[in-house]
């Protein structure tokens, strides 16, 4: 799995999950129970994971929705 973006966002994750789900691409969301550990302030970013190799479709379809500023950065570049 990779990292597509990192946000503190609620809605924007539950947009990037709908739109992934839509072009059958599984995504995770990780550290969503860190809010326990916070205290439900939503300060700690959550991070939105695909398969390796659909990394580069969902990178588009972020971009084609809008949002491309949001992407992670690649790990290679």
């Amino acid at each position: 799995m990779e990292e597509l973006l990192k946000t503190n966002d609620l809605v924007l994750i539950s947009f990037v999950e709908s739109l992934m789900r839509d072009a059958g691409i599984e995504v995770l969301v990780l550290d969503q129970n860190m809010s326990v550990i916070e205290g439900s302030l939503g300060i700690l970013p959550r991070r939105v994971l695909v398969p390796d190799h659909r990394l580069d479709a969902a990178r588009n379809i972020v971009r084609d929705a809008g949002i491309g500023g949001e992407l992670s950065k690649p790990r290679n570049g």
